[in-house]
């Protein structure tokens, strides 16, 4: 079926919060934001029907949401999302950090998720709008950013297993710090062995809730067993090692070589993944992307083989990993302390995030005043 062509720039309206929090205020919730519980005055929406189309596109007040019980985001699950940073540059300019990479995926997760696509332009629009509105909540401190949380979901009042007709597109704007509490120099890994996340055929390598909601168990293991974070094996044979619950995972060994585990349909295509591969190739870093199975991550570091390991994403940036555990034991990744090249890798990309190293791949998307 076709629908009504959308015209982004001259169909957003603009609806300024009547009631936005006062400037002494805002101040002290920027002082130490956390990561997801401070949010701005503004979101973005626009609507979408089979009949309409992209419509009702909107920068309004940042408000609760009335929708109808039935509603089929509730009973099956039609949802997506991304998560992407606005940064504060060196410069004092605002700009986005690989915004293109987020609408093609948020593409991809839509098509696996039965749902109309967004175009880039109405996606970039979206969030330069929201960003440019909330400028004065990106934080001044040092790794502060202005997290956007891009979603959609199905709108329609219909209890029939099918694809939704209706859907709601947003984007949410929330002042951050550092993600892990207490800036934590490396991070202890659980792997899971009685859940897994994703299986071929699956959703794995689409960004939507449900795989999300799959990993909490897990992660409350990994909890309960005194760790950080969970990583999963796959779902065939519980030997490869896939990713942890919200990031993906890297493997630096003592010949200075990386590896990662490859994109098999069933880990999701991490941006800040491809912009370490980008980086290390570009420095003359052998990266390799093949399987990886966890009696090898143990073996190779016991005997040193393997120096470092870190997990990866937009909201953890880089993140060292110090140690592993599972029933069969604990183990230790090097000296248990952030290695130099994953330092390397993190002090690299941040740079370019913020301005202060050449944007050589122009991923920076500079937002005018």
């Amino acid at each position: 079926m076709s629908v009504p062509a959308f015209t982004p720039s001259s169909a957003f309206r603009h609806e300024p919060n009547a009631t936005p929090v006062e400037a002494n205020e805002r101040a002290k919730r920027l002082i130490d934001p956390g990561f997801g519980r401070v949010f701005t005055d503004h979101m973005a929406m626009i609507r979408y029907s089979e009949t309409e189309g992209w419509h009702d596109a909107r920068i309004t007040a940042r408000a609760p949401l009335t929708i109808d019980p039935a509603s089929s985001v509730l009973h099956y699950a039609q949802e997506i999302f991304e998560g992407m940073k606005a940064y504060r540059l060196a410069n004092g300019g605002t700009a986005l950090f690989r915004p293109e990479a987020n609408a093609r995926r948020f593409q991809d997760s839509a098509r696996r998720l039965a749902m109309p696509e967004l175009p880039t332009e109405l996606f970039l629009e979206s969030v330069e709008r929201l960003v440019k509105t909330d400028a004065t909540w990106i934080p001044e401190s040092d790794g502060g950013a202005l997290y956007l949380r891009p979603f959609m979901f199905a709108s329609e009042v219909f209890l029939g297993v099918k694809p939704s007709a209706e859907y709601l597109y947003m984007v949410l704007a929330s002042s951050v710090g550092a993600y892990f509490k207490g800036g934590a120099p490396t991070v202890s890994i659980w792997v899971s062995q009685q859940y897994t996340r994703a299986a071929q055929g699956g959703t794995g390598a689409a960004k939507c809730g449900g795989n999300y909601a799959a990993s909490l168990l897990a992660q409350s293991e990994a909890i309960r067993n005194g760790c950080d974070q969970v990583v999963f094996l796959d779902a065939a044979e519980r030997r490869w090692v896939e990713e942890l619950g919200g990031m993906n995972i890297f493997f630096v060994f003592d010949d200075g070589s990386m590896a990662t585990p490859a994109l098999t349909g069933t880990i999701l295509p991490g941006i800040t993944r491809d912009s370490i591969l980008t980086l290390a190739r570009a420095n003359g870093i052998t990266v390799r992307e093949e399987g990886y199975t966890i009696e090898q991550w143990r073996a190779d570091a016991a005997s040193g083989r393997l120096v470092e390991a870190f997990a990866c994403g937009t909201a953890a940036v880089v993140t060292p990993i110090g140690t592993v555990a599972s029933p069969e034991g604990r183990f230790t990744i090097g000296d248990g302390a952030p290695g130099a090249l994953t330092m390397r890798m993190r002090d690299a990309l941040v740079s370019i995030q913020r301005g202060t190293a050449p944007d050589e791949n122009n991923w920076l998307h500079h937002l005018a005043d």
